[in-house]
């Protein structure tokens, strides 16, 4: 009798916690207020790194939400979006969907972000992302040369990520074959501001 009382305060909390993203995901599209919908991303974002709310976030196209975001023009959007992502990755289902949406190219353009915070979880998610198949996108020759660059930063973090990427993601050759390039395609992105 005990395990049937569990049973049915789990599906009642399963429940709440439904209830409770779909309001936050309501109140994102009802509201006009920017500050506000800044906060509910950052709720959703935060909500993504607890896996028991994966299902949920799927069921109410928190993904595609996340996925839009990181074309806005409001910095802080990006910023919740990439995180949001990042944090929901890790699954397998929710990593795949992604992938199958365009999500690599709107990750590698955040990594041309002046928001630290947005190219460090950039730089996280592509290692989450990164598949035998999504590998030649996201291990592209132009990713290669910015990750050296951002290797190069005073800023530890930044450096120690992109160090990181190129040696777990990237081999010897492609690095040095990077390193020596004539006509460097990484140019144009910026370090983020320290």
């Amino acid at each position: 009798m005990a395990s049937l009382g569990r049973c049915m305060e789990s599906k009642s909390l399963g429940q709440d916690r439904f209830d409770y993203l779909q309001a936050l995901v309501t109140e994102f599209q009802d509201t006009d207020n920017q500050e506000s919908k800044e906060q509910v991303l950052a709720n959703l974002a935060n909500f993504a790194y607890d896996p028991s709310n994966y299902q949920y976030l799927r069921q109410l196209q928190v993904i595609d939400l996340f996925l839009d975001m990181l074309t806005e023009d409001n910095e802080r959007f990006v910023e919740f979006g990439i995180g949001g992502l990042c944090n929901l990755c890790l699954d397998k289902q929710n990593k795949d969907y992604i992938l199958q949406n365009n999500g690599v190219q709107a990750v590698l353009d955040c990594l041309s972000s002046p928001n630290e915070d947005t190219v460090l979880s950039a730089i996280t998610t592509l290692m989450y992302l990164m598949n035998p198949l999504s590998r030649e996108e996201i291990a592209a020759m132009p990713v290669i040369e910015c990750m050296l660059r951002f290797s190069m930063s005073k800023n530890k973090r930044l450096s120690n990520l992109a160090t990181l990427f190129l040696e777990d993601f990237c081999s010897a050759e492609e690095v040095e074959k990077a390193r020596n390039l004539q006509n460097h395609t990484a140019l144009g992105i910026p370090l983020p501001k320290e």
